[in-house]
């Protein structure tokens, strides 16, 4: 009598029920598929990750920005800085350049004094002549100027008066000789015109008007007097 060892490959193993009409695929397991939540949190994952990231770019783009806004105002400030230190110099300049020219020309006036009595005098001639005129130029282009002449109204910013005087043939402070001109660069005087000035005689004034009103005066005595009220 032979026993019967039960196996996977026997014929009486058992088999899984298989509705009639299917396949054997059909009969087969099948993996579980992914829920629906779980293929739905993978992009809300992502989404969030973004988002950081966007705020974190928008952060790095705004301290960009405020610190190219700083060195900006700094570039400007420095820039400005620049270009008044520029124009003080500038001036600072120019000044030194005056002051310079100044004291050299104001250690030349007693030289061009005596030239210009040299001059009055009729001893300006020869090599003398030409070396005077020659310092004149160069005076000259340096910027220096002369000023002061007899019959000009006393202005005491730019005269010195020497010598005063009365006179009948003026109506105000004249000067009536020029004693020593004066000198000016630009619109510095470096020395003022040395003058004799004269003033209206006292009582001229009255006289004049005593004269002019001598015609009335005589008309109201031709006609009797003035009118009686």
């Amino acid at each position: 009598m032979t026993e019967e060892t039960p196996g996977l490959g026997g014929e009486n193993a058992e088999q899984p029920d298989v509705p009639s009409g299917a396949t054997a695929d059909d009969a087969a397991p099948k993996a579980p598929e992914p829920s629906t939540q779980e293929g739905a949190a993978a992009p809300a994952g992502d989404a969030s990750k973004e988002s950081t990231q966007d705020v974190a770019l928008t952060a790095q783009l705004d301290q960009a920005r405020s610190a190219l806004a700083e060195r900006t105002a700094d570039l400007q400030r420095l820039q400005a800085e620049y270009q008044n230190y520029r124009r003080r110099v500038e001036r600072d300049r120019v000044t030194v350049k005056e002051i310079a020219v100044a004291n050299l020309l104001t250690e030349l006036l007693p030289i061009l004094d005596d030239v210009g009595r040299a001059r009055e005098h009729g001893e300006l001639v020869g090599g003398f002549k030409s070396v005077a005129e020659s310092l004149e130029t160069v005076a000259a282009k340096l910027g220096l100027q002369q000023f002061g002449k007899e019959g000009e109204p006393f202005d005491p910013t730019v005269h010195e008066a020497l010598m005063h005087s009365y006179a009948p043939d003026v109506t105000e402070t004249t000067c009536v000789a020029i004693l020593q001109p004066g000198y000016r660069i630009g619109e510095r005087t470096i020395r003022p015109a040395r003058v004799a000035v004269a003033e209206p005689q006292p009582g001229a004034q009255t006289g004049t008007s005593e004269a002019a009103d001598a015609p009335e005066a005589e008309a109201e005595k031709e006609s009797g007097g003035p009118d009686e009220g």
